[in-house]
């Protein structure tokens, strides 16, 4: 207690002298609250992400554009022709001159040999064949290099691009099942949103009810403090005229001194009950703020109306619809149903058509080019899965007991659930029974009170007769305040597990 104190005397000095303490109601605490919890604003992020999740898988039913482009250097090009063949192709001028020279040589050499001719005459033949044959080999040689120099690639530098459409037609039903998906989670970020905001608000609901009791408290303590002061202050004049003993005055000493703690206790409570509450309405700790409800005398019609009529609708719906947390729950059943089609979908046929347009340099369109030439493309794709092991049916297996297991912890849930409502009309009933008592108790009290003092100023009662009934119509009347608390935090309890705290 003594830390308490001891924090609040620090947060008081915090705040400006003549500073004017700001008067919040209930709805204005929850709008606050609403307003700056982190929490929720953290659940309304999740909901722009799904959303935008779900345009992302919207985008598998469109066609897919990719671009692609490239340099390479080698060290070596790629060769058509081996050494041998180059060399071949070179010296084809020298070859074949070569065989028509020998071939007339040998021509010659027979004619001479059978008398045909003689061997000046073969002579002159053969030096004018060489005459004639020598540009000839030149020439064949220049068209062997001309067609070595044809034949090469030049592929040590190459540049390539490309532009590809891909456009699924059947995926086995793994583009409809990731939209779902998409959808599902759509909208467990907005059943998430719901849920936060009833919790915020239940949250709110608490720490300000709570601050109003406190108050009521502190006003309760200062009422039965000012009761024993003027019981004292009868007493000691008691004492001074010898109608009463010493002792009776001491009795009542310890009673004043209870009250004072009592009265420092409260306001200890309802400090630290409002740093709370502006804690949760995202305002600095150290603001001085008033309730619109903490110096009402009746609180029962105070503060937001109850919807009976909206409690009793939500409480006959079967499947309990309102509450966010089982239709999250159902969510997840969902997704896990679609989750089964995808796995499913890997083991099917994937049907895709493709497209596109194709560049190189060089390119081997017109033989061997050095420029970028291109050409169009158009196929289909196909992947028929044929043999994997059973892996397919194995994960659809697994897929199928998680649904189940998700459908049990719906059922569960939903159950109890049930029981929470029950357990909160039940509150909610009992809650309005003790407040008529309280009131009932009140009004006994009260009584009780004025008979005890009465009978203390006529003699026939004692001091300690006064001071039991003085404590008996404080217990009355905290009891009373504890009685309307209660009644408004059960109503806000049954509201909450219907899912219907707005």
């Amino acid at each position: 207690m003594k830390k308490y104190i001891t924090l609040i005397m620090l947060m008081g000095a915090l705040i400006p002298a003549g500073a004017q303490a700001q008067t919040l109601s209930l709805d204005s605490c929850r709008a606050m609250a609403l307003r700056n919890n982190k929490q929720l604003n953290a659940s309304k992020l999740k909901k722009d992400v799904a959303y935008n999740m779900k345009k992302s898988a919207r985008t598998k039913y469109l066609p897919k554009v990719d671009a692609l482009g490239g340099y390479e250097w080698f060290s070596r090009e790629i060769s058509l022709l081996n050494d041998g063949q180059k060399s071949t192709f070179s010296n084809i001028g020298s070859t074949v001159t070569g065989g028509i020279s020998g071939g007339a040589s040998n021509l010659l050499s027979q004619l001479v040999s059978q008398g045909m001719i003689t061997p000046e005459i073969a002579q002159q033949i053969g030096g004018l064949m060489n005459e004639k044959l020598g540009p000839l080999q030149q020439q064949g040689n220049a068209l062997g290099e001309k067609l070595v120099d044809a034949f090469r690639t030049d592929t040590r530098n190459i540049w390539a691009g490309s532009v590809m459409v891909r456009q699924p037609i059947y995926m086995g039903g793994a583009i409809i099942a990731a939209n779902k998906i998409a959808d599902i989670g759509e909208q467990i970020a907005e059943n998430d949103l719901d849920q936060q905001t009833q919790s915020t608000l239940y949250s709110i609901d608490q720490a300000y009810w709570l601050a109003v009791s406190l108050k009521q408290k502190q006003k309760l303590a200062i009422s039965y403090r000012d009761l024993v002061k003027k019981l004292n202050e009868d007493v000691h004049k008691m004492i001074q005229q010898g109608v009463a003993t010493k002792a009776d005055g001491l009795k009542v000493d310890v009673k004043v001194n209870e009250a004072e703690m009592q009265i420092t206790q409260a306001e200890d409570g309802l400090a630290l009950s409002k740093m709370l509450l502006c804690q949760l309405c995202g305002i600095p700790m150290n603001q001085e703020i008033t309730l619109a409800d903490e110096d009402k005398e009746t609180l029962a019609l105070s503060g937001t109306p109850v919807d009976t009529e909206q409690q009793k609708v939500a409480a006959q719906d079967s499947a309990l619809n309102t509450r966010p947390e089982l239709r999250m729950l159902q969510n997840a059943l969902d997704i896990s149903k679609e989750a089964t089609n995808m796995v499913r979908a890997i083991n099917l046929p994937h049907v895709m058509l493709t497209g596109g347009y194709m560049i190189s340099n060089p390119n081997v369109f017109n033989g061997f080019q050095k420029k970028f030439t291109g050409v169009w493309n158009v196929g289909v794709m196909i992947h028929i899965p044929v043999w994997n092991w059973f892996d397919g049916a194995y994960k659809v297996r697994a897929a199928k007991a998680a649904s189940n297991i998700a459908q049990m912890n719906l059922d569960d849930t939903r159950e109890k659930i049930h029981l929470q409502i029950t357990q909160s009309q039940f509150k909610v009933k009992e809650a309005q029974k003790k407040l008529n008592m309280a009131m009932k108790n009140i009004a006994s009290a009260d009584e009780n009170l004025r008979c005890a003092n009465l009978g203390f100023k006529e003699g026939v009662m004692e001091v300690t007769d006064v001071m039991a009934a003085q404590t008996a119509w404080q217990k009355a009347q905290s009891q009373k305040i504890d009685a309307e608390i209660d009644v408004k935090l059960t109503q806000v309890g049954l509201n909450k597990a219907l899912g219907i705290l707005q």
